[in-house]
This record gives structure tokens, C-alpha cells and sequence, in this order.
């Protein structure tokens, strides 16, 4: 009979803290691999164990700059060339995906690009958390764990025992998420209506629904330069609300995030550990996504049912 692959568990850089915790929970010691840096900035990673007929995890966000897209892709190859069996793309972040169509004439699909490099560069199955758009994973040609940090997020929110919840959206794309929460903490549910000048650049924002009274949780997928909550709380606190908090998988905090985070007000913002903070911040809460992965991670290799890991 065939051997049973083994298991092994590899760190791209920018996710080594995580990865650390991930291989911790999974019950195995994280895999060894050195990155040599030319002078020009060019690297390359490199294996220094043999992963001959193993099931490889390579644990990397790809949150830019490009140079975390590009270690995951490298060490894809790296795996495929030294004849891992399997080489699955652990992916808390996945990078890009805001750019998941084309919403104006003669710009690409970094999503589903990128999902043609990872298959071309070796990966045969590929598990992230809260993508930004759910029909990436149609993207994927190979099998796709797509999880959801409300399996984390959850358990918190029930522990703060908030009286007249209400679980909002910053805006009308993430109403379905924010349907989901409030389903599952028996809540109302309110909706941001936002207009941008551009990228980051909120011109117009409209609440829809009753806040007055309410203790108020946002729910969104992403915070990148913090613009969109902060101004989405403090529309809510002049509104009548009693608190205001914030749960997001992803913590970017991009620019000025940080500042505007502190002078809002925002109670705290809850994230997970999925993308390493720049700094720190009292307004702050991480949750940490490492059993969430380790589990799953662990299912897959023993080809178990993943499905109550799927809270909504």
C-alpha cells in the first residue's frame, strides 16, 4: 500500500509569527527554509529538508507589495520541482482581490490572475479566509477552503453581552455579511450608503435604519485606510448610537489608518492576525486565526469534513 504523505508546515516571511502559532496548534514544527536576497533585490527561497511525497502547506499572505505574492509563487515552484505531493497555498489574506472584475473599460483581473499563477506555479489547493468577493474561488480550477473569521468573531461578540445590538455594514456590498451576523445573534441590522471620489476617498455617506439606543458592531472584511468605518462610527455616535465597535478580518491599516483610529469613535476595532500589525493601538483587539487554520489544515490532510468549520 502507498505511504500516507507527511505532513510539513513552511512560512513565507511576512507570515512567520502566524505560521509559528499555526504549526504550534497542528502539532508539528515548523519547516525549515532560508531566502537568499541578491544585491538587486532579487531572492530566492530555498527548502533545507527534503519534502519528497509530502502534503505541503506554505502558510503566506499576500497583502502587497508584490514581493509576498511573489515568495508564495517561488516556493510553490520550489515544492513542485523537489516532488511534494501535494502543495497546498494556506492563504489568510488573499492579496488583490478587490480586483475581482472589470468596473471600468481596460483594467485587468488581478484576482483571477493570480489564481492562474498559484495553479501554474504548483499549488493544488489553495485555503484562505474571508475573501473580499466570494466568486473568486470560481476563479480556481483546484479544490478552494474558502473559512470565515466568524468562527472567531463570533464567540467574542456573544462574550461582550451587548444589550441592543445591532450589526451594521459600511456599505451595500457587505450587507449579506452583515445579514449573516445578525442572523446569528438574533440583532437588527443596519446599512451604510457611501459614495467615493476614488480609491480611499469617501465624498458622501448616508446611514439606512435606526441606530438611537443601539449598541453598534460594523462588519466588514477588510480595514485598509480606515476611512470608511471611522466616518461610518462617527455618523453613527451623532446618530444616537451608544457604542460603536468594529470587526474586521483584515487588518491592512494602510496610510493614515492608525491615526484615524485613534481620534474616532470607535470603542475598538477587532481583527485577526491574518496580516502582522505595523503597530499597535489601545483601540485595538487581535484574535488569533492559527487553531482556525490548524484545524482545517489538519482535516484536509486526514481527508475529513471541513463543513462545521463554516459558521455562515
Amino acid at each position: 500500500m502507498p505511504l500516507e504523505p507527511q505532513p510539513k508546515i513552511f512560512a513565507c516571511k511576512q507570515s512567520q509569527s502566524l505560521a509559528v502559532d499555526i504549526a504550534k496548534a497542528y502539532g508539528i514544527l515548523l519547516g525549515n527554509i532560508i531566502t537568499s536576497t541578491y544585491s538587486d533585490g532579487e531572492f530566492q527561497p530555498s527548502f533545507e529538508e527534503s519534502v519528497r511525497g509530502c502534503r505541503v502547506f506554505l502558510i503566506g499572505s499576500t497583502h502587497p507589495s508584490s514581493d509576498h505574492l511573489m515568495e508564495l509563487l517561488l516556493m510553490c515552484d520550489a515544492a513542485k520541482r523537489a516532488s511534494a505531493r501535494h502543495i497546498t497555498a494556506v492563504m489568510p489574506y488573499f492579496g488583490w482581490a478587490r480586483q475581482d472584475r472589470k468596473d471600468k473599460p481596460r483594467v485587468p483581473i488581478a484576482a483571477k490572475m493570480i489564481a492562474k499563477m498559484l495553479e501554474t506555479a504548483g499549488a493544488t489547493r489553495i485555503i484562505t479566509m474571508d475573501l473580499h468577493a466570494d466568486q473568486i474561488q470560481g476563479f480556481f480550477e483546484k479544490p478552494v477552503d474558502h473559512l470565515f473569521a466568524s468562527t472567531i468573531f463570533l464567540p467574542y461578540l456573544r462574550g461582550l453581552n451587548l444589550d441592543n445590538l445591532t450589526i451594521a455594514s459600511p456599505d451595500m456590498g457587505g450587507s449579506k455579511r452583515a445579514y449573516a451576523y445578525s442572523k446569528a445573534l438574533n440583532s437588527d441590522v443596519v446599512i451604510c450608503y457611501k459614495q467615493r471620489e476614488k480609491a480611499n476617498i469617501i465624498s458622501h455617506m448616508e446611514l439606512i435604519g435606526d441606530v438611537k439606543g443601539k449598541n453598534v458592531v460594523l462588519v466588514d472584511d477588510m480595514v485598509d485606510t480606515a476611512g470608511t468605518l471611522t466616518k461610518a462610527a462617527d455618523l453613527m455616535m451623532e446618530r444616537g448610537a451608544l457604542s460603536v465597535r468594529a470587526i474586521c478580518t483584515h487588518p491592512i491599516l494602510s496610510g493614515s489608518a492608525y491615526e484615524r483610529l485613534e481620534n474616532s469613535k470607535l470603542e475598538e476595532l477587532i481583527v485577526t492576525d491574518s496580516i502582522p500589525l505595523k503597530q499597535t493601538s489601545p483601540k485595538l483587539r487581535v484574535l488569533s486565526c492559527a487553531k482556525l487554520f490548524a484545524d482545517v489544515m489538519l482535516s484536509v490532510h486526514g481527508n475529513k469534513s471541513i463543513s462545521e468549520k463554516f459558521l455562515m
